[in-house]
C-alpha cells in the first residue's frame, strides 16, 4: 500500500520557528514527515471486501448465490470483483445450470460447439426466461402486440414451440 508523506511541523511551538527538526510527533518522521494512511482512520464497523480476505473459492460460492443481473452489477462494484467473477468457469457454469430446466437442448448445444460457460449463459438467458413465461401462461390471454411492447422477443426453435404450444392445450 502507498502511503503519502505530509509536510509536518519543522519545530515545537513551544519556542521559536528556526527551520531545523525538533522533536518531532509521534507520527513523524526524522525529517519532520508523517507517514499518513488514509485507511488507518477507516471505521472497522464500515464495509469490507470480503474477497480480500476469504480464499477465491469461497468467493466464488458467494457469488454462486447472486442472481444473473446482481452478478452482473457485482461485476461493476470494483475491478478485484470484476476479475473473479468474469475469470470464474465456476460463477458462470451455476448460472446455466439454473436455466437448465427451460433451455437443456440450447445449453448442451452451445457447450458442444464450444462456448465458454460465460458465453452460454448470455445467449441463452433471454430465452430461457421468455420460455418460461410461455410455459408458465403468461401470455395465453394477450389480446393484442401492445401487451408485448415491453417484453423482449427472441427466436425459438421448432422444439421450444412445441413445448409451449402442448403447455397451451394443457391448460
Amino acid at each position: 500500500m502507498m502511503q503519502q508523506h505530509i509536510q509536518g511541523p519543522l519545530s515545537s511551538s513551544d519556542g521559536p520557528n528556526t527551520g531545523a527538526p525538533s522533536d518531532p510527533p509521534c507520527d513523524c518522521d526524522t525529517e519532520g514527515r508523517w507517514d499518513w494512511n488514509p485507511w488507518d482512520s477507516w471505521d472497522s464497523s464500515g464495509p469490507s471486501d470480503f474477497s480480500r480476505s476469504l480464499p477465491a473459492e469461497m468467493s466464488e460460492q458467494i457469488f454462486l448465490q447472486l442472481d444473473p443481473q446482481s452478478l452482473c452489477c457485482a461485476a461493476q462494484t470494483c475491478r478485484r470483483w470484476h476479475r473473479l467473477i468474469h475469470s470464474s468457469e465456476a460463477v458462470w457454469r451455476g448460472q446455466c445450470l439454473l436455466l437448465r430446466a427451460h433451455c437443456q437442448r440450447e445449453l448442451e448445444q452451445d457447450r458442444g460447439h464450444g462456448f465458454s460457460w460465460k458465453v452460454t449463459l448470455v445467449r441463452n438467458y433471454t430465452r430461457s426466461r421468455l420460455k418460461r413465461d410461455w410455459l408458465r401462461g403468461r401470455f395465453s390471454c394477450v389480446r393484442s402486440a401492445n401487451e408485448l411492447r415491453d417484453v423482449r422477443m427472441v427466436p425459438l426453435d421448432a422444439e421450444s414451440w412445441g413445448e409451449i404450444l402442448q403447455a397451451e392445450l394443457e391448460r
